[in-house]
């Protein structure tokens, strides 16, 4: 396995595990450490670059799932086409990699065999960015987080029903917060009459793919010799295939046929767009990861969310109740308390020889 697959695997473990730890080795190691204003400046460009990648991703997603002037009734073909895109960015940077003066990249090629292989991982992929996309139609951009709140609660639940790993009773209270803050949620919303239980249902389903992703990525990793380039090549490349008889089976290519703007060169480049942020994401999470730490990035994660609630009040002009930011603070607060507190446990759990070795490898999934 090559350093970089190394690396990449590093990346995925330590982000699903929690640890509080430095994902990578500090720059420098074995070496003279950059200064500490330059190692803050670099920290501060990568979270800003995740923070405007995250955030012009969901607005860009909202515009075309659910735009007034747009009126593109077709979550699918654009779910589908973000995947293409991925895909087609993937295999492009490895011909260019392969081409220029350094291979930083590994070669891609399509391997059946392999490919049926990442199947399982594809089918919820396929679940987690649907229902994704769908919450984010359903419901307004301020709501959306709190639509898709539960991943933490669902990561408990399923590490205690498919990897027997319980939770301390600090975590659980953590997800108790969570859980009233998004009923709450739902309640304020229904108060304001703008409530989508369809948005909430779709919401509910992206937080246990989110969850199950996770998992069956990690059971997924070895296919591809622990490379996340080439399991995010062979799953958006799967998922690609698949989404065309979903497409067909709900008529969106009735709906596509029929669309006014679809020999548009505005549409097109921002649906381009859109699947440039949704492959941009994922790297810029890593990098995130790389520069900070799992802890840290969540933490990140949590306030990114809730600088993008107070954007979409202000972007979409609305009223909100003292409720309403109450049930956002609670899911906010309590994924933060959450992040924390498994935090707190992985480093003990390092630093302890004497725990079980079950404890010490816990994934927090």
């Amino acid at each position: 396995m090559s350093r970089s697959q190394l690396t990449r695997t590093g990346i995925l473990r330590m982000a699903l595990g929690g640890a509080a730890d430095p994902l990578l080795p500090a720059e420098g190691d074995g070496a003279r450490r950059a200064p500490f204003v330059l190692r803050a400046l670099r920290i501060a460009l990568v979270v800003s670059l995740y923070w405007f990648v995250s955030i012009t991703m969901v607005f860009l997603n909202k515009y075309l799932l659910d735009s007034p002037s747009l009126r593109l009734d077709a979550p699918l073909f654009v779910t589908f086409f973000q995947c293409a895109v991925t895909a087609a960015l993937c295999l492009g940077l490895s011909v260019g990699a392969a081409c220029g003066p350094c291979a930083a990249l590994p070669a891609l090629r399509l391997d059946p065999k392999v490919s049926r292989s990442v199947l399982p991982l594809s089918v919820v992929f396929i679940g987690m960015v649907t229902s994704n996309n769908l919450c984010l139609k359903h419901v307004g951009v301020a709501f959306y987080n709190v639509g898709r709140s539960l991943t933490t609660v669902f990561n408990v639940l399923l590490s205690y029903l498919l990897l027997k790993q319980t939770t301390s009773l600090y975590a659980l209270l953590a997800c108790g917060i969570i859980i009233g803050g998004f009923w709450l949620g739902i309640d304020q919303e229904g108060a304001e009459g703008t409530l989508s239980w369809t948005g909430i249902i779709f919401g509910i389903l992206a937080s246990l793919c989110v969850s199950l992703n996770a998992i069956y990525t990690k059971k997924v990793l070895p296919v591809v010799d622990g490379s996340i380039w080439h399991l995010t090549f062979y799953n958006n490349m799967n998922a690609c295939v698949l989404f065309l008889p979903l497409m067909m089976i709900t008529g969106e290519f009735h709906t596509l046929y029929h669309f006014d703007k679809l020999g548009s060169p505005s549409f097109w480049g921002m649906m381009t767009l859109g699947g440039v942020f949704g492959f941009a994401i994922g790297y810029v999470t890593g990098l995130q990861i790389k520069f900070t730490s799992p802890l840290t990035h969540n933490v990140s994660g949590t306030a990114k969310a809730c600088a993008q609630t107070v954007l979409a009040v202000a972007y979409f002009e609305e009223t909100k109740s003292l409720l309403w930011w109450t049930s956002n603070l609670m899911v906010l607060g309590g994924s933060f308390a959450y992040t924390w507190v498994k935090g707190l446990e992985m480093r003990k759990a390092q630093e302890d020889p004497n725990l079980k070795s079950s404890e010490k490898n816990e994934t927090g999934v």
